[in-house]
């Protein structure tokens, strides 16, 4: 019996340490953004690359508004409601006492200057492809951006997905930074996967999920269902988006398409921000979802 129990207390013992080195936050080493020098005017560019008005500023906010990011737009899912919090450079209710490492642990690996792990409806598992120089540029932009003192609203999650520290368990299985259109890629086409992939995000609405709320990578860009909402985020591989790279260049530039129709719902708001990008972004953004592979 006392053998017994000395195996089954080794057994949780390993079982236990296993848990934590599979879920355990891993922040990026201390110094991981040496001789990186921010340049605030292309943190600008990161700033409408990554979407950041589009869920962190008012829903109606337009022009200058855009850039007071308190937060508070919800975003329903199958795991409960998460609510963008305040990225403003207030010390308190935002970012503003952040260091760039902060905003790079946030960013590329979903952690908390605190050391938790943030929920993916923060889109790190995109972000993760992105370049430090770019992040450490955005964080210089950010400081520049008004202070909002209003209070982040919680999420509202309930048992078990409240428990953060199983998020270390979906980072482990969908946590990926390795690109997903591969093989010869022109310059442009490689500037398009970057900022389509990374910066962009796109593959988290219009890639289709599993019932772990992981993309679908061999799917990609296939669309499928809003979560916790009603229809479905299209399909943007080349199997249905027929649309020539000039009609997808003015679909990002104005939101008007090729029927004369115009971009609505959350895309009109990540079209506010493509229309900020330099006129070559989008045209690599159009010449890179020509390689994306077809899928039905």
């Amino acid at each position: 019996m006392r053998k017994l129990l000395t195996a089954l207390l080794l057994l949780a013992a390993l079982a236990l340490g296993a848990f934590w080195a599979v879920t355990r936050p891993r922040p990026l080493a201390a110094d991981a953004l040496a001789g990186l020098v921010p340049d605030a005017a292309h943190g600008e560019q990161v700033f409408w690359a990554g979407g950041c008005a589009a869920c962190h500023a008012d829903a109606e906010a337009k022009g200058d508004q855009k850039l007071i990011l308190a937060g508070g737009q919800r975003f329903a899912s199958p795991f409960g409601t998460f609510v963008a919090p305040n990225i403003s450079n207030d010390p308190n209710a935002g970012i503003g006492a952040w260091s760039d490492l902060d905003l790079a642990n946030a960013m590329v690996r979903g952690v908390s200057p605190e050391g938790e792990h943030y929920y993916p409806v923060f889109p790190y598992a995109s972000y993760a492809k992105a370049t430090l120089q770019d992040i450490v540029d955005l964080r210089a932009y950010l400081a520049t951006l008004p202070a909002d003192p209003t209070p982040s609203a919680p999420h509202e999650v309930g048992f078990p997905f409240n428990i953060r520290l199983s998020l270390g368990g979906w980072k482990f299985l969908f946590l990926d930074d390795g690109w997903v259109v591969t093989g010869d890629l022109t310059p442009a086409e490689t500037r398009g996967r970057y900022l389509a992939e990374a910066l962009g995000h796109c593959g988290e609405c219009h890639t289709p999920r599993g019932t772990l709320g992981g993309m679908d990578r061999g799917r990609w860009f296939a669309g499928g269902p809003v979560p916790g909402g009603k229809g479905n985020f299209p399909n943007i591989t080349p199997a249905k988006l027929t649309w020539s790279e000039a009609d997808i260049v003015e679909y990002l530039t104005s939101g008007f398409t090729p029927d004369y129709d115009s971009a609505g719902g959350h895309m009109a708001l990540v079209v506010e921000n493509t229309a900020h990008l330099p006129a070559g972004d989008r045209a690599a953004i159009a010449a890179y979802l020509k390689k994306v592979p077809p899928a039905e």
